[in-house]
């Protein structure tokens, strides 16, 4: 019997005996075209797997802090209305039904133009474009007005999708086929995922056999499928770049141009092209004027590059050759919890891992040299808690949406504050709390300036060795959502609650015609930018700073 070491739970010897599930394997809800709305069957054992609570993010403690958050647009439709349910989303049906099967209680401030939108991790940016383009096509086949392309027996057809979804990472992809496969649940929908490492005659063959209606695809894999002739996007109408600022660190722009300018894509006036971003540099923006159209939206929830006041930041002073004896003394004396551990190379990913591993504690790693197999093995075993420690490099850093993440560690701390938001970013999801514990030494300075503001505008504790770099000007800018002209000087600023999550930009439904549009009941006044300060209170519309109340009446409950 394996001895325990503290209170955490030796690590289980992985049985390499079993042929590995491929994630682009997993089943989605068959739907039997003889079927309608009201007479699809349940499938028991897959809605199980599905909206099973292991793998769903309950909103935490301070989910309500979301409500407090300034929204701030910039062009586009400004005439919009918040959404304080997603009942008031006129969405469809079974739409709702998977939505109250993952338990999501109410919009996000993320949630029929083209958007480019930036947002603090954690923030729900993934609904915010699932729900309502996932409820359209469902509505728009309901009505006979959308036809899925399925092969018929024995003939194989290009993949045709209505909805396109480019992630930077394996991981990321699999996590939004996850969501799909939730949010598609007894619809006619059928979502797919294509990602380099992983079998691509499997994933080829179920693509021509199957069809899909939705593709989440990395850049790679897509553009290979596209040129062989596996997938064609004349048929689609949505395209969604995530994470776009990660895909141009990881040299990804020529592929997304290729895919996006130079494929089957029909850029025309019923294309929809959503980015977002946690960051806004000029790369991205340069993206955005390439891709969008000129009426685009411009959406920033909080500051970019942000990170929620929810997690707790502890900076620890440590000298290189003493790193290990402490990080096995926190892990020791506190309790036993799901911790990622980030690293800066993957030698010392795996060094780590093999230090603590052999040591008894539950770890396991990901990193760009580890297997495709292995990294879905490793992410799997820390979802499911059998090696709750997660020791991993940047890889692991953006996106990843996983339950009870309590601790971070920055064992090594990145020179790039926003590498660091991101980290953090993997604890105190949909407003849970979460601790980061950094490690800090003279060899991060170029960091200290950038760190000690992040730590003095969360209102954290700034230890003694970081003082030097506080000032009574250590205040970070709020308005750097800026274009290549030169900085917004005058942002659009609202208090919302929740905001239409209409799947392009903040737009309200309308409800006779059953599509996205900017609602004509709100005031709103102009300035000389032909831009908008407005708000709203319980006495109606006003033109104001914020969206939120005014001072003469009572806080709405948004």
């Amino acid at each position: 019997m394996n001895k325990t070491v503290g209170k955490w739970v030796p690590p289980e010897v992985e049985d390499t005996s079993k042929s590995h599930a491929w994630a682009s394997e997993r089943p989605v809800y068959e739907w039997d075209p003889k079927s309608t709305k009201d007479s699809a069957l349940v499938d028991t054992r897959l809605e199980r797997q599905l909206f099973d609570g292991e793998f769903r993010i309950n909103s935490g403690i301070n989910f309500k802090k979301y409500a407090g958050m300034k929204v701030y647009i910039k062009d586009g439709p400004l005439d919009l209305v918040p959404l304080k349910s997603f009942g008031d989303a006129n969405l469809d049906s079974t739409v709702m039904d998977n939505i109250r099967r993952m338990q999501y209680s109410e919009p996000t401030p993320i949630q029929n133009y083209d958007l480019m939108a930036c947002a603090q991790t954690g923030s729900g940016k993934t609904a915010a474009f699932l729900v309502p383009i996932i409820s359209t096509l469902v509505t728009k086949t309901f009505m006979g007005r959308l036809n899925t392309v399925r092969p018929s027996r024995g003939n194989n057809v290009k993949a045709s999708p209505f909805l396109l979804i480019i992630l930077p990472t394996r991981e990321l992809a699999i996590q939004i086929f996850e969501e799909a496969r939730r949010f598609t649940y007894m619809t006619p929908l059928r979502p797919a995922v294509v990602y380099g490492g992983s079998d691509v005659h499997m994933q080829r063959a179920k693509l021509m056999s199957k069809g899909c209606d939705i593709l989440v695809a990395t850049p790679g894999r897509l553009k290979d499928f596209i040129e062989r002739g596996v997938v064609s996007l004349s048929c689609v109408r949505h395209v969604v770049l995530d994470e776009a600022d990660r895909m141009l660190d990881m040299g990804f722009e020529g592929d997304i141009r290729s895919i996006v300018l130079s494929s089957d894509l029909a850029r025309d006036e019923g294309l929809q092209t959503l980015m977002f971003s946690a960051t806004f540099p000029r790369d991205v923006q340069i993206l955005a004027k390439d891709f969008l159209k000129d009426n685009y939206c411009r959406l920033r929830i909080g500051r970019i590059g942000g990170t929620t006041s929810d997690i707790r930041q502890v900076v620890l002073f440590v000298e290189e050759h003493d790193k290990r004896h402490l990080l096995e003394d926190i892990l020791m004396n506190n309790e036993p919890t799901r911790t990622m551990i980030f690293v800066e190379t993957k030698r010392a990913a795996d060094n780590l891992d093999d230090y603590l591993y052999n040591r008894k504690f539950p770890t396991c790693s990901i990193h760009g040299d580890r297997s495709q197999r292995e990294r879905e093995s490793s992410l799997t075993a820390f979802k499911a808690g059998r090696s709750p420690i997660l020791i991993a490099t940047a890889v692991a850093s953006r996106g990843l949406d996983i339950k009870d993440v309590n601790h971070i560690v920055n064992y090594d701390l990145c020179n790039d504050i926003d590498e660091y938001v991101h980290r953090i970013g993997r604890t105190a999801r949909a407003g849970n709390p979460g601790k980061a514990t950094t490690f800090y030494n003279h060899k991060n300075e170029p960091i200290a300036p950038q760190l000690t503001k992040l730590l003095v505008e969360c209102k954290q504790e700034v230890p003694e060795f970081l003082r030097d770099f506080v000032s009574e000007h250590t205040t970070f800018e709020t308005d750097d959502f800026h274009e290549e002209e030169g900085d917004y000087q005058q942002q659009q600023q609202q208090n919302l609650g929740g905001v239409s999550t209409d799947g392009r930009s903040t737009a309200a439904w309308d409800h006779k015609e059953g599509t996205w549009g900017a609602s004509d009941n709100t005031a709103r006044s102009s300035d000389d930018d032909n831009t908008v300060d407005w708000g709203w209170s319980e006495q109606g519309p006003r033109s104001g700073t914020e969206w939120g109340p005014s001072k003469a009446t009572t806080e709405c409950d948004w």
